[in-house]
């Protein structure tokens, strides 16, 4: 019991620590290519901050443990709006300037509403894995060539700040990003070995692990970043940052652990799909009178993710 709680909280330190190194190194190199910071956060660090979800999933659906691969991403996205965007809100409230951001929005609910077709089942399949996948990549490439059309001067200047050159050389860029790549992969194996272990002990089945210990583990990247940009008023970072993690989750995340290996539906309530697809429809209409997100919006937030959270105690 000791050393499967000592892999966990191993496996949720270097997770974090890898996700923050895989997206300095590869921003860094990106910048370097001439890549515009706004493109940048709408991708490269929504990929980087969604990276613990990525290796955990295809680790997960690698071991034939397809509950935690859907747990983790179908809590990750509840806990990325509700948790992060609410920790974030309280910290400082949040005004959305960027058309583009605003847009994203309506996807992440359309693309969350086509999990839940396709999970109508009870299965996701390998074709179904393939859809999401090449998702993933024509999403990816729109967000780049939408950033690339340019936006309002402020909310270019924003993601400029945020992700300001630093004067490293390409050298120590390539080797933050080796180094993140590592520490993902061990965070993952780490974590998924204490938890499957605690599981095993306990009766706790794959999917409320995914949701719960998986699920806020690898959002910890998202609230750091997130929070961190609230501080700094950086508000469309915050919103870029949560909304195409949350997509890339689906498209990406799933579509890849599909592919390696199908996997059946089972654990997962209606419930926790309702309150991933409720959270994402809450968020548009909370934003949608003036594109803010205040303090009292946010305690709401958390709120209802604590009372999320607990409905899935035994």
């Amino acid at each position: 019991m000791l050393l499967n709680s000592l892999y966990i909280v191993c496996g949720l330190v270097l997770l974090p620590l890898g996700a923050r190194g895989l997206v300095r190194g590869s921003t860094g190199l990106a910048l370097r290519m001439g890549v515009t910071a706004l493109a940048i956060g709408l991708t490269v660090v929504a990929f980087g901050t969604g990276s613990p979800e990525l290796v955990v999933s295809i680790e997960a659906a690698r071991a034939g443990n397809g509950g935690v691969a859907l747990g983790n991403v179908v809590g990750s996205n509840i806990a990325n709006i509700t948790f992060v965007l609410g920790f974030a809100a309280l910290a400082r409230p949040l005004t959305v300037r960027s058309e583009l951001v605003r847009r994203e929005m309506p996807l992440m609910i359309g693309v969350t509403l086509l999990l839940c077709v396709l999970l109508l089942d009870r299965k996701l399949s390998r074709p179904e894995g393939l859809l999401l996948a090449v998702g993933a990549v024509a999403y990816t490439v729109f967000s780049y060539l939408a950033a690339k059309r340019g936006e309002v001067k402020e909310v270019v200047a924003e993601f400029d700040e945020a992700l300001a050159r630093s004067g490293r050389s390409i050298r120590f860029d390539i080797v933050l990003l080796s180094v993140g790549l590592v520490a993902l992969l061990a965070g993952a194996h780490l974590l998924l070995k204490g938890t499957m272990a605690i599981a095993a002990d306990f009766g706790i089945s794959q999917v409320v692990i995914g949701l719960t210990i998986v699920a806020v583990g690898t959002s910890l990247p998202e609230l750091a970043a997130s929070v961190t940009s609230a501080l700094h008023d950086e508000a469309d970072v915050a919103f870029g940052n949560v909304i195409g993690s949350n997509v890339l989750n689906i498209l990406a995340v799933l579509g890849v652990a599909a592919l390696i290996r199908p996997f059946e539906v089972q654990g997962l309530r209606a419930l926790d799909l309702a309150v991933m697809v409720a959270s994402a429809v809450l968020l548009l209409l909370l934003m949608w009178r003036g594109w803010v997100l205040n303090r009292w919006e946010g305690a709401a937030l958390l709120t209802g993710y604590a009372v999320y959270m607990y409905s899935l105690v035994p």
